[in-house]
Formats: structure tokens, C-alpha cells, sequence
């Protein structure tokens, strides 16, 4: 039982540590709010971290890397997403499809392709342990 309250406390000190951001995008935000955290014990020098995305009507996340040593993997959960990566036409995602980006991909477009409904992202990282920035925006 002690082992179980330890290992429960120490996944929610890592879930807690991820603090939930807001980014802003002409006045418009995506929240990202995180989910889990974990060492990936048989992947040594790698963790998985999992956010939820929400993006209100209309908004969008500026042209942006993530951590150089980050895979990710997405899934909508509702509404419609707008995305292209690196080369890629940009190309509408309803609830239940998916994409990944690569280490070191350009996420060029990310927005809720809807004015009026809310859009949900699943987004799972696989990357070097003690990344916090998970959005690297584009230079200016």
C-alpha cells in the first residue's frame, strides 16, 4: 500500500510540475493542460509527456518547432483542426484522426478551422527528459 501512495504522489508531482500555458495569438489563446508524465523505463534518456490542446473559435498557434528531440503524435478529440508540417498542404483533422511530426519538424499551420466550436488536440511527446518548452515559436 505505502508503495502505491508513493508511486500515485510522485506521478502527480510530475503531472504537476507541467504548468499549464496560454499562449497568445492576436488576442486569441490555446490552453495546454497537462495530462501525464513518465521516464519511459525501456527507452532509456526519454520520457512521455501527454497534453490536451484546446484552441476556443477561431484561434491558431503561431508557425513553431517543438524540442528538437521531441516525436509527437496527435489526436483530435473534437472540433477541427488545420495543420501542416514542414512541406505538407495544409489539411483539416476531425475527431478521431491523427499526424505526427518528426524531431526537429516545422509546424508551419496549427488553428481551429472553426469560428463558432471549440477544437480538442490529444498531443503526445516522446523527447529528452526536462523539456518545458513544448511550443518554440519562429524567430521574428
Amino acid at each position: 500500500m505505502k508503495r502505491i501512495i508513493l508511486a500515485a504522489s510522485a506521478a502527480f508531482l510530475a503531472i504537476a510540475s507541467i504548468p499549464t500555458q496560454a499562449h497568445e495569438t492576436a488576442g486569441l489563446q490555446e490552453t495546454l493542460t497537462p495530462l501525464f508524465e513518465s521516464a519511459l523505463p525501456n527507452v532509456p534518456g526519454k520520457s512521455l509527456i501527454a497534453l490536451e490542446v484546446e484552441y476556443p473559435p477561431g484561434a491558431a498557434t503561431p508557425s513553431h518547432t517543438h524540442p528538437k528531440s521531441a516525436f509527437i503524435y496527435a489526436y483530435v478529440l473534437s472540433g477541427e483542426i488545420v495543420s501542416a508540417v514542414d512541406d505538407g498542404e495544409p489539411r483539416v483533422y476531425r475527431p478521431g484522426d491523427s499526424w505526427h511530426e518528426a524531431p526537429g519538424a516545422h509546424h508551419r499551420v496549427s488553428r481551429n478551422a472553426s469560428e463558432t466550436e471549440s477544437a480538442k488536440l490529444l498531443v503526445i511527446f516522446v523527447l529528452d527528459p526536462g523539456e518545458r518548452q513544448m511550443v518554440v515559436p519562429d524567430p521574428m
